[in-house]
């Protein structure tokens, strides 16, 4: 017999319940799911849905040739049939970006969009780094004003607070225009080159091509000349210290706190001005849940009329982690029922009564398989639902159920409802 076909590593199940080798359950996935929607309702967000395979072009044009999604972790492939270049995407915002410009969505308009869905990077697996993860990206258009990254901001703020999060941070830097972003380049090269001798492999492989990314290094070995470097920050002009002052200012009237790092990058090209993130000290080494910033080249960038654009992305895995750790009640969606019957004509009436319960807006679950009343209260029980629904052949006379609550105040007490007042009686 063949071996068992296992998952692929790094890819990882959502199971009902958590398990040592699923430990995010999919009904946290649905409560955060939920939580998400009303959120990004009450400030005005539309849905998109973007494919999961793009063109590799589109990444390498938007993301950045020499960025380490693009040279170390795409999955890209060639198209069998006619081999075009894809990938699995990476990352959310080119996509969203290609489908505005795509379908005139930027023209003379501005847009505030967002999505979900899996990402894909090859990386090495570990707690809350995944080779398929799951994120929520928030985008604006046509917005150039310091209002629009500081309600990004705001926005994050709020799900904290809707959700319970106390232990999350916020770091805040600007990356300033293209020509500040040259100049300060060409000085960091500079820098760079004589600390050549101590810089560790990634680092000599981008000291000539994204120099700004040895700066956001993790070797410990590193951080003191990482910290002399020249600052992004003695570049700036006078417009994009103006627009920097602009997004605090906003921030200090509602008293969001933060810090400025001067080493916050991001790791995609395509950035400009405002960064930012969002992290937590409960998650180890993946520390940042959530991150983002002001992107106003890039549309013009993959083809379409200069228009700005700002935005974030959400890990879900690490938030739904965040969670766990905060000890944040995470409800579950019980059903409001489970029917249990037993004999022939209870068998059918049951049936017929579960379809009623749901058309009257319940969660109703129908006992399958036969077994005895107590068998079957055992598995009621287990369901979660807040009540059972008996019915055997003289309820079906009667035309009642007996109603017995599984959970809370009152578990086990049951009574004899008919049942045209069943649906009622249930949802008091």
């Amino acid at each position: 017999m063949s071996k068992t076909i296992q998952g692929i590593r790094g890819m990882n199940d959502a199971l009902p319940i958590a398990t040592k080798d699923a430990p995010l359950p999919s009904t946290a996935w649905l409560y955060f799911d939920g939580v998400v929607r009303d959120w990004l309702a009450a400030y005005g967000y539309n849905q998109i849905r973007t494919p999961i395979v793009e063109s590799t072009a589109l990444f390498v044009r938007g993301v950045g040739e020499h960025t380490d999604i693009v040279e170390k972790e795409m999955y890209a492939f060639e198209d069998s049939l006619n081999g075009e270049q894809l990938v699995l995407r990476p990352e959310g915002t080119a996509g969203c970006v290609r489908a505005c410009i795509e379908h005139g969505l930027l023209y003379n308009q501005t847009q505030r969009l967002w999505y979900t869905g899996p990402m894909f990077r090859h990386e090495r697996p570990q707690k809350g780094r995944y080779r398929q993860f799951h994120q929520v990206g928030v985008e604006a258009f046509g917005f150039e004003t310091p209002d629009a990254d500081a309600e990004m901001i705001v926005m994050l703020a709020d799900l904290w607070q809707r959700l319970g999060l106390t232990d999350l941070a916020l770091e805040l830097n600007t990356l300033g225009d293209a020509a500040e972003r040259a100049a300060h380049r060409e000085a960091l090269i500079a820098y760079l080159e004589q600390h050549a001798d101590i810089l560790d492999e990634d680092g000599k492989r981008r000291l000539y091509t994204n120099p700004l990314r040895v700066l956001d290094t993790k070797n410990p070995a590193l951080q003191v000349m990482a910290e002399g470097a020249p600052k992004l920050a003695d570049f700036l002009g006078e417009a994009s210290r103006a627009h920097f002052d602009g997004v605090k200012a906003y921030l200090d009237s509602v008293g969001i706190t933060y810090s400025i790092n001067h080493r916050l990058v991001r790791g995609l090209d395509y950035y400009n001005r405002t960064v930012f993130e969002w992290t937590t000290t409960k998650l180890g080494a993946q520390a940042t849940v959530a991150a983002g910033g002001r992107y106003d080249g890039l549309v013009e960038q993959l083809g379409g009329k200069p228009c700005p654009g700002v935005g974030f992305a959400i890990g879900i895995e690490r938030l739904i982690l965040l969670l766990e750790a905060e000890g944040v009640a995470m409800p579950a969606d019980a059903p409001d029922a489970y029917l249990v019957h037993q004999g022939e004509a209870a068998d059918r009436a049951a049936f017929a009564l579960a379809r009623q319960l749901r058309a009257a807006g319940l969660k109703v679950v129908l006992h399958a398989g036969g077994g005895s009343f107590k068998s079957q209260f055992k598995k009621a029980d287990a369901s979660g639902a807040r009540f059972a629904v008996v019915i055997g052949d003289a309820e079906v006379e009667a035309r009642t159920a007996n109603l017995k609550r599984l959970v809370g105040e009152g578990g086990g007490e049951q009574i004899t409802v008919p049942l045209a007042e069943l649906a009622a009686r249930i949802r008091a």
